[in-house]
């Protein structure tokens, strides 16, 4: 894993509890909820669900982009601007409300979901971009292999292999598959705020090995220089998702669904919507 690269550490770990949902079939763990929007931005909030069929409704969102990771189970999704998918596990939907759409994701008929959603921010120059649709299938990602090391590129870039994701906030996403005692660097851009949720296994990450196991979310250090994060399996093996994303700095000023700058951008959107109806965000 040499690198004259700058070294990431981490800074620390949250492991919050799963609990009960909107309803008894639905179960949820906060890994973003604080709404220490300096501390994790460009990141707003994500969640981690189990919930099978009737759980979820239509739903609109304005001002960020739903980032949907499958990891078990299979969903089916579809919105007001006449989009429909089907995604399965390990695969990612990158959704782009912008100026606002309505839409749901449900488990296919007779399954139980179990999923990572992340919301990203998007620039005060981009809250009213047009809606934009991207499904982002496993087998299709790009792929870096090192040895004992799958890391699998669903944006930004890993060592020489980018993602052609398109994206409005710069955002690294990477999938990282460790065998038992294996090591990767993962390298960031400058600036980037980043963690890692442990999906499977455990091991150490940053130049000091910090412990990690499944069910973390993992906080590093900030850096204002390009930089690495080094992680080695352990016996069981590493799965984990590395996300990393450049802080936009701008006001936050959030209500429910939608995510704007202002409380007078937050009043439009809702009054947009009751005057809409259906046509929200076309």
């Amino acid at each position: 894993m040499a690198t004259d690269l700058a070294q990431r550490e981490v800074a620390h770990i949250e492991a919050p509890a799963i609990r009960r949902g909107i309803s008894d079939a639905h179960r949820v763990r906060p890994l973003i909820a604080s709404e220490r929007w300096a501390a994790t931005d460009p990141f707003l909030r994500m969640m981690e669900d189990w919930f099978p069929g009737g759980v979820f409704d239509r739903h609109p969102h304005r001002g960020i982009e739903t980032v949907t990771y499958v990891i078990e189970g299979r969903i089916e999704h579809y919105d007001n601007h006449g989009n429909t998918g089907s995604l399965g596990p390990g695969d990612v939907q990158w959704l782009t409300a912008g100026r606002g759409l309505i839409h749901n994701e449900q488990p296919a008929a007779g399954q139980h979901v179990h999923l990572l959603q992340l919301w990203v921010n998007l620039p005060g120059a981009a809250k009213l971009v047009a809606a934009r649709h991207q499904d982002l299938r496993a087998e299709a990602m790009p792929l870096r292999r090192e040895p004992g090391a799958e890391i699998r590129v669903f944006s930004g870039s890993s060592g020489a292999v980018r993602s052609q994701t398109l994206n409005h906030a710069p955002v690294t996403m990477v999938e990282i598959t460790l065998a038992p005692g294996a090591q990767v660097s993962q390298d960031l851009p400058a600036g980037y705020n980043s963690f890692v949720v442990v999906l499977k296994g455990g091991g150490a990450i940053g130049a000091s090995a910090t412990a990690v196991t499944s069910g973390q979310l993992v906080w590093l250090t900030p850096c204002e220089a390009a930089s690495a994060v080094g992680l080695t399996a352990g016996d069981q093996g590493l799965r984990a998702l590395l996300l990393g994303g450049l802080p936009l700095r701008e006001p936050v000023a959030a209500g429910g669904p939608f995510v704007m700058n202002t409380q007078q951008e937050l009043h439009d959107a809702f009054a947009q919507l009751r005057s809409r109806g259906e046509r929200f965000g076309l």
